[in-house]
């Protein structure tokens, strides 16, 4: 017997049914849509139950443990360099004071706008026999050409150097955060006990931000990974090196797929150890602070000690080639690529489209999580959110593997059904590239986007359903524009992510269609650094637009310490 409300109405087929109806419908919108952007990555590791070609024994017998061994070398070497500068840095402007500190705190990020792969034709040009350096040496010494010995900064140790200017402001970041985010009671009593502030440092802060530190660390080792303009320029094999040359060198895909599941791999340890290294110590102490944190006020030598530290990496990672790059453009104003325009339309179209998808998809996953959050959901948006793990060498792959497969099927049903074949439609093409980078960039819209719907009270869905808005419409009137700020900022990541990506779109680009990233990469392989450096300084420019923003927010964040 059905039980009926007051009104005559069958209980459950009222409001509240429908909108469980609704929020299931999301759930089937969630999933689908996470399973396709989950693809690629799927597409890789499946490979890896095909048969091995031929080419594979004669990779893992030549080529594969150079793969391995500058893999590891890289990742050792970077995440040495990166803790050192990263952590260091963080500790000394935010528990000690020293000239120049309210300035180094917002520039220690300013490196984050430039590549890694800008880096090493900057300094490539700077450091090379011709260059400045050693055309000064030579000239202040008389030295002649074999008179001397100079590291070639082309080489393994040369690629380390580049990476790790490039990638500490990941460490610095979440570093400091750590560290402003520590008890003030806590590091009193240790002072208390006598600790002075390089013990203190050992045995209390750096244990507490031990997390933090580790989530820093591993983007920065998943970054390094990721690269491929730097390790290809400077001639070290690595596993990026090695895919492209196998695909494209070789002419096999299923050996480069191959390849590419093996070094997802080794983000999978990562992922691991960030994850081991990431638990908390079982006694936390509060984060909460009912005073700020007190600083260690530093003179003489250590205090000079303190401002060359963190200056050193200000130059060396942003102004020295932010420097050169600004000479060797103006050496090119009277002869500009006539081309220039075409580059960069072609970049600010494919990014502009792939923040307008991103944004997009980003939102419906993170609100289909808020309507439906049942373990399937949970877990697609977690798969289709670990792209940004993943290197773009490695998704560029998957894409190119799928949209093959797709394609194929559709020729082959076109032939069968009309008698006539259909060709290419998905590969090769911007549709591929562009949903490459939203594969590879959605965490980082959704992230912020789902941590902010987080703080949406679900007061406002309910007072919204009350006023008969369904979920779509209360999405629209009430939820976007309280995103605003999230969605901003997505917006300019993902813009400056796509405009500095080079693996993926090397990869899945259509023939002919170059961005600034491609070209820039061209022409410094061809060794014409003066030519390449007008759209090597556009992405750097480009890139500072979020580092201004994280900046604006550490300047805002001085207030949380005081001296001592």
């Amino acid at each position: 017997m059905t039980r009926r409300t007051g009104r005559g109405r069958p209980f459950g087929s009222g409001p509240r049914h429908r909108f469980l109806g609704r929020s299931r419908a999301w759930e089937a919108v969630v999933l689908v849509v996470a399973a396709l952007i989950a693809a690629p990555i799927l597409v890789v590791v499946g490979s890896l139950f095909t048969p091995a070609p031929e080419v594979w024994s004669h990779l893992a017998t030549t080529v594969l443990p150079d793969y391995v061994r500058n893999s590891l070398a890289l990742l050792v070497g970077v995440g040495l360099g990166t803790l050192v500068i990263g952590v260091g840095t963080a500790w000394l402007v935010t528990m000690t004071t020293f000239p120049g500190r309210r300035v180094v705190e917002w520039a220690l990020l300013l490196p984050l706008a430039i590549p890694a792969y800008i880096l090493a034709y900057a300094y490539t040009d700077v450091l090379q026999f011709a260059g400045p350096v050693q055309s000064a040496l030579r000239e202040t010494f008389g030295w002649g050409a074999r008179d001397y010995w100079f590291p070639n900064v082309r080489s393994l140790p040369g690629a380390i150097a580049m990476l790790t200017l490039a990638l500490y402001p990941y460490v610095y970041l979440l570093s400091r955060t750590a560290f402003l985010e520590q008890s003030a009671s806590v590091l009193e009593a240790a002072r208390s006990l006598g600790r002075n502030a390089w013990k203190s440092f050992f045995l209390v802060s750096l244990p507490l931000a031990r997390p933090m530190i580790a989530a820093g660390t591993a983007l920065a080792l998943m970054e390094t990974l990721a690269d491929f303009g730097t390790v290809e320029y400077f001639g070290v094999v690595t596993f990026t090196t090695g895919i492209y040359r196998t695909w494209f060198g070789l002419g096999e895909p299923a050996a480069a797929a191959q390849l590419a599941a093996l070094l997802m791999g080794f983000v999978l340890v990562l992922i691991v150890l960030e994850r081991s290294l990431g638990r908390r110590p079982d006694a936390q102490p509060l984060t909460t602070r009912f005073k700020p944190l007190a600083r260690y006020r530093l003179r003489g030598g250590r205090a000079v000690a303190a401002t060359v530290a963190t200056t050193a990496p200000i130059v060396l990672g942003f102004l020295v080639p932010a420097g050169v790059l600004l000479e060797m453009a103006l050496r090119r104003t009277t002869r500009l690529d006539p081309n220039f325009p075409t580059y960069l339309g072609n970049t600010l179209t494919v990014a502009g489209i792939t923040a307008a998808a991103t944004l997009t998809v980003a939102v419906l996953l993170a609100y289909g999580r808020r309507l439906r959050p049942s373990r399937p959901v949970r877990v697609g948006t977690r798969v289709s959110a670990m792209g940004y793990a993943v290197p773009g060498s490695v998704i560029a792959v998957g894409v190119l593997m799928m949209f093959g497969w797709v394609d194929g099927r559709i020729d082959a049903w076109a032939r069968a059904t009309f008698g006539s074949g259909t060709g290419l439609l998905l590969s090769g093409t911007v549709v591929g590239l562009v949903f490459a980078y939203v594969v590879r960039f959605l965490a980082v819209a959704y992230g912020g986007i789902e941590a902010s719907l987080a703080k949406i009270t679900p007061n406002m869905d309910d007072a919204s359903r009350s006023l008969g808005f369904r979920g779509l419409a209360t999405l629209v009137r009430v939820h976007l524009p309280l995103l605003r700020g999230s969605l901003l900022t997505a917006t300019l990541l993902v813009l400056v992510d796509v405009m500095k990506e080079l693996p993926a779109t090397l990869i899945v680009r259509p023939f002919d269609f170059d961005t600034l990233a491609i070209r820039v990469y061209r022409l410094a392989s061809d060794e014409r650094l003066v030519e390449a450096a007008p759209g090597a300084l556009a992405i750097g420019l480009v890139g500072l637009v979020p580092v201004i923003v994280l900046s604006i927010g550490i300047a805002r964040s001085r207030g949380a310490t005081t001296e001592r």
